[in-house]
């Protein structure tokens, strides 16, 4: 699948995929939207020192390094997963301005090349802090086979990609999760706070990132 390399209004990268008219970021800034999305309004309203993530959408690798720099700064440990059916090529992962526009030093930008060019299905242990597998698959077919208490969902938009959007995919979610666990995504579109909701969810309504006024953040009660 043909992928473009965009800049956002944040200065930082996105992918734009001409076939499906989408792109993998908001377009108002890729790395404000990974930031408020799910890492201010999911990752740290999760308590403890060990949490559990999984990520629906690997994609650039965005979210997975935030978290990352999120272990070392709160000093937690996170164990995370990932499932992607489309891995990107490591062609394009060197384009990605990630780590210039987080200053990462040496072993940070060595640590967000490892975790994408690391064996799939496959546990990294890439640093104290942070563990990660990557999982290649399809999630609609996917059997769960780990819990967690944090879930980014990342899929592309419901219009774009509606079988990651369907209830069974949320009740899967949802069957899996830690209670008290928190999932959240950059959509706010009622269909879509209507199947979370019906699939057990307590769902809320926040504010979105720039550009975008709202979205959704959900629990597990």
């Amino acid at each position: 699948m043909k992928r473009k390399l965009v800049i956002t209004k944040d200065g930082s990268n996105t992918l734009y995929v001409p076939v499906m008219d989408e792109h993998y970021h908001s377009v108002y800034g890729a790395l404000q939207e990974s930031k408020h999305v799910f890492i201010s309004e999911g990752l740290n309203r999760c308590p403890g020192k060990n949490i559990a993530v999984f990520e629906i959408g690997f994609g650039t690798g965005l979210n997975a390094l935030l978290a990352y720099l999120e272990s070392v700064c709160r000093n937690i440990k996170i164990n995370y997963y990932a499932i992607e059916n489309d891995p990107l090529d490591m062609q394009i992962i060197h384009k990605l301005n990630y780590p210039e526009i987080l200053k990462l030093d040496e072993y940070g930008r060595k640590l967000f090349y490892d975790m994408h060019a690391g064996e799939w299905n496959r546990k990294l242990d890439l640093h104290n802090n942070f563990i990660i597998t990557k999982i290649k698959d399809d999630l609609t077919l996917f059997a769960i086979p780990f819990t967690y208490d944090v879930v980014f969902f990342d899929a592309f938009a419901p219009e774009k990609q509606p079988e990651m959007w369907d209830k069974e995919i949320f009740r899967k979610i949802y069957n899996n999760m830690a209670t008290g666990g928190i999932l959240t995504t950059y959509s706010a579109k009622g269909e879509v706070k209507r199947i979370i909701k019906s699939s057990g969810f307590k769902v809320e309504i926040i504010q979105g990132p720039p550009g975008k006024r709202e979205m959704i953040r959900a629990r597990k009660p």
